[in-house]
């Protein structure tokens, strides 16, 4: 059994602006998925209707085989949850707020709560509303995955955060989850940071999910090649060759995004098309994020 199984969920907030589009997504036990999309893609509608913040308009949705919309204590026992905007009581100091979380949870481990105080250097008296972000989002993590969840939902968890300390936060949820098995589900704007974690790859765009893979394999198997100087009919001639994804312009140069290996790719613009000034390279996961979301050309 899937630890989360979206099957053709929608989800609109008016008339005019349909969040998710039919999208279905199955998370198996162990996966630490990134999801990925532009602002106003869609994804955090995803990360809500899967912990049962909301509830989807069309479709089905199974977390550990139940519907979190109507058996949410269930379901919310068994996962954790850190989004970048958080409501908390602000003057409720961390110690309260890890207590009250700590009653809700039977499976609460006393032992790692107290790692984590430690660990993460949380002042447990000082009221949230006086904590810097870096230090509340903290006191969220440990509150999030103290009970050991099966599954952790991370809704840009270190937006905001600097450098260092969102390196911290996202390695300090895997290292936790991977000692005890759990699945991750997290999205980020980052792509540094989802190369780093992750091994599967979710890309949602205008509310449908694009691009569903592991992350390992969609490196491998897609590459850029760049001309220079593109003219009109290179850029169309580019649009014939088998595996051919998306184009875009970045100043002087065509980057057009191929699926397929770049040794066959090189011979065929050679051959073909008689592109020989032309470089090709591996796709980075920026780069694939640019073509796949970008204007194309």
């Amino acid at each position: 059994m899937s630890i989360l199984d979206l099957e053709e969920v929608r989800r609109s907030y008016d008339r005019k602006q349909e969040a998710l589009r039919g999208v279905s997504l199955r998370v198996e036990a162990g996966d630490v998925l990134g999801l990925v999309g532009r602002n106003g893609a869609g994804k955090t509608t995803l990360l809500r209707i899967a912990t049962g913040l909301l509830k989807a308009d069309r479709g089905s949705v199974k977390v550990f085989g139940l519907d979190p919309w109507q058996e949410p204590v269930a379901v919310k026992r068994r996962l954790g949850y850190v989004a970048e905007s958080q409501a908390v009581p602000p003057r409720l100091s961390a110690r309260a707020l890890i207590e009250m979380h700590r009653e809700l949870y039977p499976t609460w481990d006393r032992a790692l709560e107290a790692n984590l105080l430690e660990r993460l250097a949380i002042p447990p008296s000082k009221p949230i509303s006086s904590l810097s972000k870096g230090e509340a989002r903290k006191v969220l993590l440990l509150c999030a995955i103290a009970h050991r969840p099966e599954l952790l939902i991370l809704d840009e968890p270190a937006g905001g955060l600097d450098p260092a300390a969102r390196r911290e936060f996202l390695e300090l949820s895997i290292e936790l989850l991977a000692q005890g098995g759990s699945t991750i589900l997290f999205s980020s704007h980052h792509m540094t940071d989802v190369e780093r974690i992750a091994n599967r790859l979710v890309l949602i765009e205008r509310g449908e999910k694009v691009v569903d893979s592991d992350l390992a394999a969609f490196q491998q198997e897609h590459c850029v090649a760049v001309l220079p100087t593109p003219a009109p009919p290179a850029a169309e001639r580019l649009r014939s060759v088998s595996g051919f994804v998306r184009s875009r312009s970045r100043g002087s140069a065509l980057y057009a995004v191929f699926r397929r290996d770049p040794r066959d790719l090189k011979s065929e613009l050679d051959d073909r098309l008689n592109l020989s000034d032309v470089a090709i390279n591996r796709l980075s996961l920026e780069e694939m994020f640019v073509a796949f979301v970008g204007v194309e050309s």
